[in-house]
């Protein structure tokens, strides 16, 4: 169709640098922000996660699902196991995967998506321990949390403020310094970096021998 043909896209004007530096301006002040934003609730959020002797399961759906994927990786990559449970996946039979002892970090702007809030009840009944990532603190995802981590994000750098950009990029980030702050709590250093990174640079530098 018209709206979407090449044609029709080359035939809008626009400031091609404008526009790339409007977003990442409008990105930076969303984390500027988001130091602001810090309070207890992030080193509760931590301390939980230190504490955990379960495991730890990232829930979101679609953009902050591909976030929580990523923070799961990174959590994993730097000491503290982590995988990633679709919420369409967990309601038929992947919420088998979590229990008592486990704790589960959800990822939501809103905090009223169905697909993850049809979830909570089952997690409820497994007892494991709640972290909500929104940007509403009085949505049903919060209410349901143990610790919630409040995201302030007024509007997206998207110009229909529709397309998940500032908020993806802070709940990235939050998940990064959480992430870091375990990772510098327990004591990772290069030479367990280097025990999960076996084929990096880092790994082969530090694990490399000469018969």
């Amino acid at each position: 169709d018209k709206l979407s043909s090449p044609s029709a896209v080359a035939r809008k004007k626009i400031d091609i640098f404008k526009t790339i530096r409007r977003v990442l301006a409008s990105e930076t002040r969303t984390l500027s922000g988001l130091q602001q934003a810090v309070d207890a609730s992030y080193a509760g959020a931590v301390r939980l996660l230190a504490s955990c002797r379960g495991k730890i399961v990232l829930i979101g759906t679609g953009k902050s699902g591909l976030v929580a994927q990523k923070i799961a990786a990174t959590l994993s990559s730097t000491g503290s196991p982590a995988h990633y449970i679709h919420p369409n996946d967990g309601l038929h039979g992947d919420v088998g995967a979590i229990g008592k002892g486990d704790v589960v970090v959800t990822i939501g702007k809103s905090g009223e998506s169905s697909e993850l809030n049809d979830l909570l009840p089952a997690l409820k009944r497994l007892k494991c321990k709640l972290i909500a990532l929104t940007s509403n603190r009085k949505s049903t995802l919060a209410k349901a949390a143990d610790v919630v981590v409040y995201i302030p994000v007024d509007q997206e750098a998207c110009p229909l403020n529709l397309a998940p950009t500032n908020s993806t990029t802070a709940a990235l980030a939050v998940g990064d310094a959480l992430a870091v702050t375990l990772m510098e709590l327990k004591g990772f250093g290069r030479e367990h970096f280097a025990r999960l990174h076996p084929g990096g640079q880092l790994g082969r530098r530090l694990t490399l021998t000469v018969a």
